[in-house]
């Protein structure tokens, strides 16, 4: 997609400027209205300015993604109520040596979760569970909360399912489930080890000044104060982008990714049936959940964080207005000569296109974006690097989700529980950049070594 029009860049970009810095600082000083009325705010500019149409804005919304983060949400409140997180504790607690051994633990099991079930899914539903963690032992749960979810980001990178730009990959390239795993899989355990590794470093007298709990005050779980997951909603400050948050991810299609317009449908039809069946799953889960109850489901239902879910809704129409302006595929046209994976500096180069317009432009429009083009650039130098450049894509989209707090929805899903939890838990935008700096781009180094 060429640049387009003057006006349309300019107005795309205010409007895209207007989202992300309140995304940011959801209480910035000028306009304290919050990160879901800012997605709000940014969705409509985009119409306002005629940057796209109310129908291309409607068609923006990916309705399969919402329905699985509902779904996720209703499974996670009657879980709580069944006292699932009060028997995880005691299973993470055992034989514990302390908090550094929780937190390693923590990034094992977020890992391992995303890669069955999706990195945002995992965030919904552990969440709760490491703030109780964290309040039993008297200490901040930012070691713990940042540990779950750069592992699940980096671990949900292991499988086509553990998140959606994995599954445009794998259907796009014809990667199979057993061959994308057996290469991905040794960067992902490297992985989750050295960001563990970044974790315990950085907060390791933190973790050394917890006082160990006896084995006894696991039996006391469930007496811990409930937190709502429903209080997801955004008032004071939240979310943010995968935008990203939820995995955020928008699954719309970019027009030059592709010009054969059989092939794009094709592959628009096929990802929709893939994401409706885990839409499906998710509902049918959550409806199983209610009907086994055999309770009134208003209470429950009163928890859902809605405002989580018209935040994602602002966001899918303010990244898909953004893309339209043409900047992004611009600035792959200004890179691309010096972003060829037959040498290292190349593939360092685009390692950082991908990063930053992961963190710009969210992911899935990220890989929907420059998958072709990468895969053809690859092509032109060797024909058995097509693979192989799908597989860089996949891995470093993926761990870019780790480099700000906006970077993948896992991030702002556990931001917001925490903010709105009782005591509630601020995680700013700095103090995430601090650790996803030096995390993500050790990560995707080593990662990008192994691939390689």
């Amino acid at each position: 997609m060429a640049l387009g029009p003057v006006k349309k860049v300019v107005l795309g970009s205010v409007a895209f400027t207007v989202f992300w810095i309140l995304a940011v600082f959801p209480a910035v000083p000028f306009l304290p209205i919050g990160r879901t009325a800012g997605s709000i705010l940014g969705a409509m500019l985009m119409v306002i300015f005629k940057v796209i149409t109310p129908e291309e804005a409607y068609d923006a919304i990916n309705l399969p993604v919402l329905g699985l983060l509902f779904g996720t949400m209703v499974v996670s409140i009657y879980l709580e109520r069944a006292d699932m997180f009060k028997h995880l504790g005691i299973l993470l607690s055992w034989k514990s040596w302390g908090a550094r051994d929780m937190l390693c633990r923590i990034c094992i099991v977020s890992a391992i979760s995303s890669a069955l079930f999706t990195n945002d899914t995992t965030c919904v539903i552990l969440t709760e569970f490491i703030l109780k963690i964290a309040r039993e032992n008297n200490i901040r749960p930012e070691p713990f909360l940042l540990g779950l979810a750069s592992s699940s980001n980096i671990g949900s990178s292991a499988t086509p399912i553990g998140n959606p730009q994995n599954l445009i990959i794998a259907i796009q390239s014809g990667i199979s489930f057993g061959e994308f795993v057996l290469v991905l899989l040794p960067a992902v355990l490297v992985g989750v080890f050295v960001n563990a590794l970044i974790l315990l470093c950085m907060f390791w007298r933190l973790l050394s000044d917890v006082k160990e709990e006896k084995d006894a005050s696991v039996e006391e779980y469930s007496t811990v104060h409930q937190i709502s997951l429903a209080n997801l909603s955004s008032s004071k400050s939240l979310e943010s982008h995968e935008c990203a948050i939820p995995e955020p991810a928008s699954s719309q299609s970019s027009p030059d990714i592709n010009r054969d317009g059989g092939h794009s449908k094709n592959l628009k039809n096929r990802l929709s049936e893939l994401d409706v069946c885990s839409d499906s799953c998710a509902l049918t889960t959550a409806l199983i959940f209610v009907i086994l109850d055999f309770k009134d489901a208003g209470p429950c239902l009163e928890k859902v964080s809605y405002s989580l879910l018209v935040f994602f809704c602002g966001m899918f129409i303010t990244v898909d207005g953004f893309n339209k302006t043409g900047i992004p595929s611009s600035l792959w046209s200004l890179m691309e000569p010096h972003a060829r994976i037959d040498h290292a500096s190349g593939i360092a180069v685009l390692a950082i296109v991908i990063l930053l317009l992961s963190n710009v432009a969210s992911n899935v429009p990220t890989v929907l974006l420059l998958g072709a083009k990468v895969v053809a650039s690859a092509t032109a130098i060797s024909p058995g690097e097509e693979k192989k450049a799908w597989l860089i894509l996949a891995w470093v989209s993926t761990v870019a989700g780790n480099l700000s707090l906006i970077g993948s929805a896992a991030n702002l899903i556990m931001c917001e529980q925490a903010l709105r939890a009782h005591p509630s838990y601020t995680i700013t935008f700095w103090s995430h950049l601090k650790f996803g700096v030096p995390s993500t781009l050790i990560v995707t180094a080593i990662g990008l070594a192994l691939v390689y």
